[in-house]
């Protein structure tokens, strides 16, 4: 932690309050920026009032916009009594992270200080989760899910063979990300990738799409035009939202997929395609075949491999390491300063349930470092209803406390208030029960 600060008395006071941490004190530019640039301190408290303009701010604000600048993951806490209210404002939207006002309370600086580097360790641990892991076996996919893990896995295991593939997953999960994934760590990456989403195009036209026309074929058709099939010869072609096919085409890809050759509308020839098919779908096949909607022979075809995308929620850890790669990723190619997460931001993003999984984030991020003034993306930027009373503690105590209580509650619910029969399920004895109980004031009776 850097302490800059010119006044000798606070400098002693900043030494008692803050003598748990390792602590840097600075009293002039010079030596401040030096620090800076050789320990990186993780904290930095700012008084704005110092030499040459110890009864201004000029001076202050000049350091605070070189290091915002020089060192954007550094938490800058400003001190100052100087007009607090536009101090304020301005060290915040120069890069600050938080404001105290002179004169000092020794609890409420701690505190301020104490959250600074909370915060500063969760974005230096996802950080470098998503250093460690941008470049991924899968080529972009960023992840530190366990179960992300396993279809990771089963991708790579799959990718080099010719099996036909269907990727389940909810809207927004990276089907075509991991579709993609398939083909480049195939024989055929050399070959053409090529796309095709069954629910984005109108039925009447969809045929021609996949297996192209002969000239003449129908009014409008002027030129033989190849269909998405055959353009991936000798490549993969994706079938996104598959379930969305009709049937009578259904029935076309089938006969594709049985014999590997096809026929444009208004030909005669048949045409051997040599294709790899991966498909995708946000929908439950069973029971489209159970409604007679979806052909199961073609299914089989299709699945001889599935791979279940788990949805955001579902990923521990993914959302905030996801929120950091994008905002370091948009305000690069936005050219924005460098920004990082409130508190408040991080908890939210972490606690959110993403109904619309990694796009949804991906786009509230994007829109967050377009429209955001200063150097904090806050909970307001990133627009999600967040209520911190729900909020996931970090605090180790905090989790089993909160284990232990629920665990608690469900076996005295399962026993019917029978205590030994509640210390049995909890595996403990009925005096460490009655201990638990009195500890965390649970009402048995009730």
């Amino acid at each position: 932690m850097l302490i800059i600060e010119d006044d000798e008395g606070l400098q002693r006071q900043y030494k008692w309050n803050f003598e748990n941490y390792d602590i840097l004190i600075a009293g002039e530019r010079e030596a401040a920026l030096l620090f800076m640039n050789k320990f990186s301190p993780a904290v930095v408290l700012l008084d704005l009032g110092l030499p040459p303009d110890p009864d201004g701010t000029t001076e202050g604000f000049t350091i605070l916009e070189k290091i915002a600048a020089s060192h954007p993951l550094s938490k800058i806490i400003v001190a100052s009594g100087h007009e607090a209210r536009e101090s304020a404002i301005k060290a915040i939207s120069d890069g600050a992270y938080d404001f105290y006002q002179k004169p000092v309370d020794a609890d409420e600086i701690g505190l301020i200080v104490k959250r600074a580097f909370h915060l500063y360790d969760l974005e230096l641990e996802n950080r470098s989760l998503t250093e460690t892991r941008k470049d991924y076996r899968l080529g972009g996919l960023v992840t530190a899910s366990d179960k992300m893990d396993e279809v990771c896995s089963v991708i790579e295991r799959v990718s080099p063979t010719n099996v036909s593939v269907v990727l389940l997953g909810a809207s927004g999960t990276g089907k075509e990300l991991l579709a993609r994934s398939l083909h480049d760590l195939s024989d055929r990456r050399e070959m053409p990738f090529v796309a095709i989403n069954c629910g984005a195009i109108p039925e009447n036209l969809i045929e021609s799409e996949l297996f192209g026309f002969e000239k003449g074929a129908f009014t409008g058709a002027v030129k033989q035009v190849k269909g998405k099939i055959e353009l991936a010869e000798g490549g993969t072609l994706f079938l996104d939202e598959i379930g969305d096919l009709p049937l009578p085409l259904q029935v076309k890809l089938l006969r594709f997929l049985q014999e590997r050759v096809i026929e444009r509308i208004g030909g005669r020839k048949e045409i051997a395609v040599d294709v790899r098919v991966i498909s995708a779908t946000h929908q439950e096949l069973e029971n489209h075949i159970a409604e007679g909607t979806f052909r199961e022979d073609l299914f089989y075809r299709l699945s001889e491999i599935v791979v279940n995308i788990p949805e955001l929620k579902d990923r521990d850890g993914d959302a905030l390491l996801l929120a950091h790669h994008f905002l370091i990723r948009y305000t690069k190619e936005f050219q924005k300063k460098s920004k990082t997460f409130t508190l408040e931001a991080v908890k939210a993003i972490s606690s959110y349930d993403w109904p619309g999984n990694v796009r949804e984030l991906e786009n509230r991020i994007k829109r967050a470092v377009i429209m955001g003034d200063g150097r904090k993306i806050s909970l307001q930027d990133i627009e999600i209803d967040y209520d911190d009373d729900r909020n996931e503690t970090l605090n180790l105590k905090e989790i089993r406390e909160i284990n232990d209580r629920t665990a608690i509650k469900k076996a005295l619910s399962i026993s019917n208030g029978n205590i030994s029969e509640t210390a049995r399920l909890l595996g403990i004895s009925r005096p460490t029960f009655y201990g638990l109980v009195k500890q965390y004031n649970i009402n048995v009776e009730k």
